[in-house]
């Protein structure tokens, strides 16, 4: 007992001893603007430390030596500090790093944990100057490598040649939904993602883990700030207005941050082909509240109410299309009206509970409610002309001759209404090593719809009158007649559809990682499973991730990663083209092989960042669907298989010093071989081959408050075919999708810097800029009008256009 007790007095001894030949450093780490800094990177002797989110930090160094402390953070300039200090000394150091004046915006975090998964962390920062209609989180997500989008009116994408559905979508860990009628870019309003809110984004092209639901394509994770003082941001364009407040209680145990948003695409509208009476108007407003009970209890709401109204009164519209040698011309002459409305009410209330620093558990209960109406009833008038070009004739470009002439009208009173409400408990246990993540969740759908839809038209399907026996055409096995007492009903459904099911999903994931001698290594391992009461099917997903970064002089790291993704279907999958629901339907699956590779160097002294990766994935038990504009019609049956591969490049730095830019180039094929049509492997509605992003910036080098961004994309066309052709027929493909933005920018008070203006002082930040949307004013198809002409021998795809050259201002200024 007597030894036992020496040794302990002796080990305490020494301690002491030891505590007493070290000192402390400690205080917050500030911006030039008087704001404090997370994140901050401090360097000392070999270790690291990370200063927290109120921006403070604490380190211990040895006592009575010569110690050199670095501060830095990506987009500031670093600060330094040497210092000597006494044994059991304690130094009160507050470090101001001062921002460089022209960085205009990081763009990914490269520390080796972020890099050390599948997923691509983006800085809200670089949404601040994005050019483009489309704008916010969407825009920047359709420059990365695997997303392809050819529709400046849409936030949808589509990644890796899956379909907009099979996209997932998360804020602060709840998944959000869009409208499922919406059947034409112009129609959408705003997304659910609200930029000015945002602290944090994460996507991944595929190989995701097990934390991530059941969808085969993609994710793409929000979480909005905590705010830690007063703020206010404001946005104005002549395509709408955005405000938000955000705030802190002097007890700190209070946070809050609002936006309310309206949008409209009036301006956008205005360059097409079709002379209307457009009323768009989109509003939507967004709250989250948060109470830190104490340091280990959170509650917070996030709440979110959108209307989104689309009324147009079409008048006439012209098209010019062909080539030189057949010039043609279609004008349609309108009657009628169409007015669209997608209301959607969503609220969610976490709990967060962290019992220690190495526990983290989340209670969530979210309802999800919306209520979607499509009424138009709409006469149009055709006349097809062919052109004259004759350059040296006076009549030059004007109709000449008369091709065909025709009507059609559509009819629809569509609605649904759908109630989403779920509970769900996610909790994560990790420590400096390891991690493990596991979840459940519980689903309640209520799905209410009214699908009642019709079409005339005297055009592809149809001939002029000659006799009552007379052959149209024959399509796909298919006779059409032509009709001897006016037009014949083309498309006509009228059904209704009520459907009540619960799902229950679970998932668990480990990751670990090692500090091995030939380099860092981490692996994770994981499962996730989804029963469906609506077929009592239930599916189990395997996944897993490899991710090694060597010890070499060269900055490497390598992924391997892969499993499976069931996406049981939604409402949207279940009904066919004719509105009827497949009782029998089954989950889709989709097996991932990944592999790749990123390498940063140095060019030009500056950092770069090079991404590659390669894939292949494998289908069963798809659903094949239709694609125009962004309306997706399923056949609502698991009678195809598919494949894709492909590969995916990006590179991003500093092309210009202090101003970061990237490029993105993806090359792929997405295939299917529906059972029973004897054709073989076909291309699917999203099979564009390749897609070419860049983001460009620049900057007055003696003046860097003038500002230039230019957004450029190029992606291949897409396959289509005449209406009511099988999926075998779609044998045509569009022109590529081309389009070139530009932005120009006038900052006119920076963060942290004083003006001469004395008026503008009393803003924190402020900047007006220029936006010339389609540069080249290049004519990009969206869908295709088929028509015939006269002698019912011929059938014209009529280009839909989207928009040509627009100019839009903005201004935006925080306080």
């Amino acid at each position: 007992m007597r030894k036992h007790f020496l040794l302990s007095v002796t080990l305490l001894f020494f301690g002491m001893m030891a505590l007493g030949q070290e000192a402390q450093i400690r205080g917050v780490v500030m911006g030039s603007g008087g704001n404090p800094l997370e994140g901050v990177l401090i360097l000392h002797r070999g270790q690291t430390a990370i200063s927290n989110e109120d921006g403070s930090y604490q380190i211990t160094v040895p006592a009575d030596r010569s110690t050199l402390i670095i501060f830095s953070r990506l987009g500031y300039f670093p600060d330094t500090l040497n210092v000597s200090p006494k044994p059991q000394q304690i130094i009160i150091h507050n470090p101001v790093l001062r921002e460089r004046e022209n960085i205009l915006g990081p763009v990914e975090v490269t520390d080796k944990q972020d890099r050390l998964d599948n997923s691509v962390r983006i800085d809200p920062k670089s949404i601040e100057f994005r050019t483009g209609p489309s704008g916010g989180i969407e825009g920047i997500i359709k420059t990365l490598t695997g997303v392809v989008s050819n529709n400046e009116m849409s936030s949808q994408y589509s990644v890796r040649g899956g379909s907009f559905d099979e996209n997932l979508v998360y804020v602060n860990g709840i998944e959000v939904y869009r409208p499922f009628l919406v059947r034409a870019g112009q129609q959408e309003g705003l997304s659910f993602v609200n930029p000015d809110m945002v602290d944090n984004i994460t996507f991944s092209a595929g190989g995701f883990n097990a934390t991530y639901g059941d969808k085969m394509a993609s994710v793409l994770d929000i979480a909005y700030r905590d705010p830690t003082e007063f703020g206010l941001q404001f946005t104005g364009s002549l395509m709408g207005t955005s405000l938000t407040l955000e705030g802190i209680t002097p007890n700190k145990k209070w946070t809050a941050i609002g936006s309310f948003r309206y949008r409209t695409n009036q301006l956008l509208l205005g360059g097409l082909d079709t002379d209307a009476d457009f009323r768009p108007r989109f509003y939507d407003g967004q709250i989250l509240l948060t109470h830190h009970l104490n340091d280990k209890w959170d509650i917070s709401f996030l709440g979110n109410l959108a209307t989104n109204l689309y009324q147009v009164v079409p008048s006439s519209r012209t098209t010019r299309f062909g080539t030189f040698q057949e010039a043609l011309q279609l004008n349609v002459f309108f009657e009628g009206q169409e007015q669209y409305s997608y209301n959607t009410k969503f609220g969610a209330l976490t709990a967060s509970f962290r019992p220690n620093n190495l526990l983290h558990l989340q209670f969530i209960a979210s309802g999800y409610q919306t209520v979607e109406q499509e009424y138009f009833d709409v006469i149009g008038a055709y006349r097809l002309g062919e052109l004259n070009t004759s350059l040296g004739s006076d009549d030059f470009g004007e109709v000449t001759l008369i091709r065909g002439v025709g009507g059609y009208q559509n009819y629809a009173r569509n609605r649904l209404d759908a109630i989403i409400g779920s509970f769900a408990h996610r909790g994560v246990w990790a420590d400096d090593e390891q991690s493990v993540e596991w979840g459940i969740k519980f689903e309640y759908d209520d799905i209410v719809d009214r699908y009642k839809e019709w079409e005339r038209i005297d055009s592809a399907g149809y001939s002029v009158t000659h006799s009552p026996s007379t052959i149209d055409s024959i399509i796909n096995d298919r006779v059409y007649f032509t009709p001897t007492n006016g037009l014949e009903i083309w498309n006509s459904y009228d059904t209704r559809a009520s459907i009540v099911s619960t799902r229950l999903m679970t998932y668990l994931n480990y990751s670990r990682k090692w500090d091995l001698k030939q380099g860092l290594l981490r692996a994770e391992a994981g499962v996730r499973t989804h029963f469906w009461s609506f077929n009592g099917q239930t599916t189990v997903s395997p996944r897993m991730g490899l991710f090694f970064q060597p010890d070499w002089e060269e900055n490497w790291v390598f992924r391997l990663s892969g499993g499976f993704y069931h996406q049981p279907p939604f409402y949207r999958e279940m009904r066919s083209l004719e509105g009827e629901v497949n009782e029998n339907i089954r989950a889709q699956v989709s097996i991932h092989y990944i592999a790749g590779a990123d390498h940063v160097f140095t060019m030009w002294n500056r950092p770069f960042k090079l991404v590659s990766e390669i894939y292949y994935k494998d289908f069963y038990d798809l659903i094949p669907y239709e694609l125009e504009n962004v309306r997706i019609r399923y056949s609502a049956r698991n009678e195809a298989i598919g494949r894709t591969y492909g590969a995916d490049f990006r590179i991003n730095g500093e092309f210009v010093k202090g101003a970061e830019s990237w490029a993105s180039l993806s090359v792929f094929r997405v295939e299917e071989d529906i059972e029973g049509d004897g054709v073989g492997y076909i291309p699917r509605p999203t099979d564009n081959r390749f897609s070419l992003s860049l983001f460009f910036q620049d900057y007055l080098p003696k003046d860097p408050t003038f500002r230039v961004t230019l957004g450029l994309t190029y992606v291949g066309g897409f396959p289509f075919g005449p209406p009511k052709s099988e999926p075998k027929d779609r044998t045509y493909r569009s022109k590529p999708y081309r389009r070139v933005d530009i932005g120009f920018i006038k900052v006119l008070k920076e963060e942290g810097k004083t003006s001469k203006i004395k008026f503008l002082n009393g803003f924190k930040s402020m900047w007006v800029g220029l936006e010339v949307f389609n540069l080249l004013e290049t004519q990009n198809p969206v869908s295709y009008l088929w028509i015939r002409d006269a002698s019912a021998a011929n059938q014209y795809a009529v280009p839909n256009y989207l928009t040509s050259r627009l100019l839009n201002v903005k201004l935006r200024f925080t306080l």
